[in-house]
């Protein structure tokens, strides 16, 4: 069934393609190098930190060289300490490594209190993933009995980072139903343990025995499976790493395939070993045959930023008017993006370099206009883009070495001599990021971002798209304190006709305001402006540049909270706002977008993933509307509607970050992405992090034969939200990708529905099955499906791997709706015995219109559970007695009635044994 173009040869595509990362980890003869740690800047300074991280590392590293069969170990391990701490003189200076590329993140608990470890992963199974948290006090052992030893926790979080693989634990669900049987959701199976619970009452907490629930078949709420104390089992880490005897992952030969866990719904049933061993890491390693060396730590201290802009004043640069683009986006970075303090040059370039600025430390307005005096007027000449960047590092060693430094590279023109410069890029170890305008920009620029860690950015020469500017916005500081860094909350723009108005809204929200500046471009003439805060009051007195074609205005102290409405009317022109802010508070944490793609290059028919991640702090935003706008080389512009609910793209509900497929390619090249996010009335904060993929909360351990408990794990309520009604807006540059091999129009249609990956079953009255799930599309997540096919099975592996076989179930009347619509089926089993006990394991899959078919989704599982009949109640015994008025306030008679209703119960105790 479908097409030999199947689902499968593009989602195998899609990873081998590898995620884009900012990560500097690289793995060098079985060693990881380049590793970074980094301790947020508002944790208080305590030093104990640092030692406490080296010696997680350095028991993590023989830890995890025996649980991969002598193939991996931590080589080296960077430690970014916070400006703010005292300096030492072991302390040097970073190279490549920044917050924004940190592995690993050292931060205060947010809620105060919850220091669960954990990893944030956007991608699905086998895609590596964001960062691992951590709190200072997991970090120096205060946390010891709720989670087990830092060493091996960091091991089971390195699964979740670098291999994708998921928790075989289920913090919502403890057990699950397996031929009549209640089992514990575990691997292997061959823990063994206790099923108890802890019953208090007045102060006082006995250990009981769990009971079943009559209604359910499963164990009572509350109950808990407390692994024994010795075991001789040694899997997994990804379930108890805790556990003294457990030091290897699940493989297929006793990984526990029927639990409900997340390892099985995101990963085909298969065990976290056979993940990792599809891994590019084990792939290019054989185990070693000698003990690993010990990591070695290098403590790198944050400085203040030095930035030097190389800017192109080729000849093509007369293009389309930008060199005033240019030099309108340049002008917005050195007003607003560049925070205090930083140090910044300037070089210009095209067949040769020329030095506009040396390092200037942007004290106040002085430096910011000496600066954007110095951007070119005038373009002409060849293109050298490696002449441009030798000057910037001669500027930046005038001062200071250029390890750590960073470099703002523009160019519109091609040059085919840039990779004669790679070796001298690379041994600068600085930073580079790079802005391609217009079509023909240089094809290898991109490799200097990639090279370095820099960001990669693409700006068309359709100005009302705002491109140039938002990548320059783009560019604020990776390890600048949060309240410090500029936070763009608006980019758009139109192109009018005859006297039209562009009106439209800024919402300027509770955490932020300050440094808040309004900004207008045109190609012109200069437009009449209007501009009205929350109050009504008008703003006048916007600072005119008729030379940039650009008019700013900055808003005096913290700007009002509430709607800014502005009208701009101008003729047969194209006009651009933009308006950018910082936060409100150097404590309160401002809402932040911040957006990528999955990968810097999409080869057709590989779909790209857009991903955007809306916060406050490490809170996640729920209920905005976000969308993506990703513009081709061809100037069309698509729009995609991301979304956050576990589904397509999307790897978790209700984690604030939103995500969808991207499969609208229209020309090979380059290919710019900007996301939208605002709030209103259904917009919530939650209280709590959504649960993480992470180490397992302890319930209790056995000591002695008697069950130890820990205090239990703080509730977490998904209804639990905050701040709702929540009005914001914000945009975010999310970079560029390339695009190839894409066929000549008509472009065929390649892609097939995307994987369903939370279907649910459950047991109605008559024995029915009622399905749920979302609707896939007719490519991936976009459009309608055609059809599906639903298999059943009393086999889970007959099921994965023999689906086409299964019985299916009649979806004659089953017609798909729209991609994201919640889709209900109910199905009576008929051509399987349904009896008490039976396991019956269900799984879908969509069918587009060409016979493109998904892969199976993830298995559902019900189990009939017929609960037993309970006996007639026994009548109430005779006891000769007088006639007794019911009502009767005579002393005793309330008595009586207690006895009798006693009596009833006791004798109905012995009816049932």
């Amino acid at each position: 069934m479908g097409s030999p173009k199947s689902s499968v040869f593009i989602l195998v595509l899609h990873l081998l393609e590898g995620a884009l990362s900012n990560s500097l980890i690289q793995l060098n003869n079985n060693g990881y190098e380049g590793i970074v740690i980094a301790i947020d800047p508002n944790v208080p300074e305590d030093e104990t930190l640092i030692r406490e991280i080296k010696d997680m590392v350095t028991q993590a590293s023989p830890y995890l060289f025996e649980a991969t069969g002598k193939r991996f170990y931590f080589k080296n391990v960077a430690i970014l300490i916070p400006e703010k701490w005292k300096t030492k003189p072991e302390y040097m200076r970073p190279k490549l490594e920044t917050y924004k590329n940190a592995d690993v993140l050292v931060a205060e608990p947010n809620p105060p209190g919850n220091d669960e470890p954990y990893t944030e992963q956007m991608g699905n199974c086998g895609e590596k993933g964001e960062r691992i948290n951590f709190t200072p006090d997991f970090i120096v052992g205060k946390k010891l009995f709720q989670y087990g030893p830092q060493g091996r926790v960091f091991v089971h979080e390195w699964a979740h980072l670098r291999w994708g693989v998921f928790d075989e634990y289920n913090k919502d669900q403890k057990f699950y139903l397996s031929n009549g049987r209640n089992k514990a959701i575990r691997c292997s199976a061959d823990i063994t343990g206790r099923n108890v619970v802890k019953k208090c009452q007045g102060g006082s907490c006995v250990t009981k025995p769990c009971k079943i629930d009559r209604v359910t078949g499963l164990f009572e709420k509350g109950c808990e499976f407390i692994p024994d104390g010795e075991q001789a089992e040694k899997a997994s880490i990804m379930f108890s790493q805790h556990v003294n005897s457990v030091v290897e992952f699940c493989t297929e030969t006793n990984h526990n395939k029927e639990a409900p866990n997340l390892q099985n719904q995101k990963c085909n049933l298969r065990s976290t070993w056979e993940v990792i061993r599809d891994s590019e890491d084990f792939k290019k390693t054989t185990p070693m045959t000698t003990p690993p060396p010990k990591p070695t730590f290098s403590l790198l201290q944050i400085g203040k930023r030095i930035v030097c802009l190389v800017l192109d004043k080729s000849g093509s640069m007369k293009a389309g008017d930008r060199l005033k683009r240019m030099n309108q986006a340049a002008k917005l970075f050195l007003l607003q993006t560049i925070e205090q303090g930083s140090r910044v040059g300037m070089v210009m370039f095209d067949k040769a370099a020329q030095v506009q600025s040396e390092l200037v430390q942007i004290k106040g307005g002085a430096e910011r206009d000496t600066l954007i005096r110095n951007l070119p007027t005038v373009a002409g000449g060849g293109t050298s883009i490696c002449t441009g960047l030798r000057s910037a590092f001669t500027v930046i060693r005038k001062k200071y070495p250029t390890d750590g430094s960073e470099i703002v590279l523009l160019t519109d023109g091609e040059d085919t001599s840039i990779s004669t410069c790679f070796p001298e890029v690379k041994q600068s170890r600085a930073i580079i990021h790079t802005v391609a305008l217009g079509p023909d920009a240089a094809k290898e620029l991109e490799e200097l971002s990639k090279m370095t860690g820099g960001l990669q950015t693409y700006a068309s020469d359709q100005a009302q798209n705002n491109g140039l500017i938002d990548a320059f916005g783009a560019l604020s500081s990776g390890n600048g304190v949060l309240s410090q860094r500029s936070i763009q909350l608006e980019s758009t723009g139109a192109t009018l006709q005859a006297s039209q108005w562009m009106n439209g809204t800024v919402i300027v929200d509770s955490t932020v305001g300050n440094d808040t500046l309004f900004l207008i471009t045109w190609t012109a003439q200069p437009p009449q402006i209007l501009l009205w805060d929350p109050s009504g009051k008008k703003h006048d007195g916007f600072v005119v540049d008729t030379n940039t074609k650009m008019a700013y205005l900055p808003i005096p102290g913290t700007a009002k909270v509430g709607p800014w409405d502005y009208s701009l009317q101008a003729s047969s022109q194209t006009l651009t706002l933009t308006v950018t802010t910082r936060a409100s508070s150097a404590t309160l944490p401002p809402l932040t977008v911040t957006s990528k793609m999955n990968k810097d290059k999409g080869k057709f028919p590989s779909p790209m993933v857009v991903y955007a991640k809306v916060h406050q702090g490490a809170l996640p935003i729920l209920g905005a509307s976000v969308t993506a706008l990703i513009e081709s080389a061809n100037g069309k512009t698509v729009t995609l509607e991301l979304l956050d609910n576990g589904a397509g793209a999307d790897a978790t509900k209700d984690d604030g970050i939103y995500s969808r497929y991207f499969t609208a390619y229209d020309t090979n090249g380059r290919y710019s992405v900007k996301v939208r996010a605002l709030g209103g009335v259904n917009t919530a904060r939650r209280r709590v992090m959504p649960q993480q993929n992470g180490a397992m909360y302890i319930p209790g351990w056995i000591e002695n034969g008697e069950v130890k408990w820990n205090p239990p794990r703080p509730e977490i309520n998904k209804n639990d939200l905050q701040c709702k009604h929540m009005r914001f807006s914000r945009t975010s540059s999310g970079g560029s990708f390339v695009a190839s091999e894409i066929p000549k129009a008509p472009i065929p249609d390649l892609f097939p529905p995307c994987q369903i990956t939370d279907l649910k079953a459950k047991i109605q009255g008559d024995n029915r099955i009622n399905l749920t799930w979302t609707a896939p599309g007719d490519d991936y997540d976009h459009g309608r499906a055609y059809k599906y096919i639903i298999g059943i099975s009393t086999s889970i592996l007959d099921l994965r791997d023999k689906f086409n076989a299964s019985v299916q179930v009649n979806t004659t009347n089953l017609i798909p709706k729209e991609a994201n619509s919640e889709e209900v089926f109910e199905f009576k089993p008929e051509s399987i015995p349904f009896e008490n006990g039976t396991d019956l394991f269900i799984a879908v899959r969509a069918v587009d219109k060409v016979n493109l078919t998904s892969e199976i989704s993830n298995i559902a599982q019900v189990s009939l559970f017929i609960p037993p009949q309970t006996p007639p109640e026994a009548p109430s015994p005779s006891l000769p007695c007088p006639e007794i008025n019911v009502n009767s306030t005579i002393p005793g008679i309330h008595i009586l009635k207690i006895m009798w209703k006693w009596l009833g119960e006791l004798q109905l105790s012995v009816a049932l044994g």
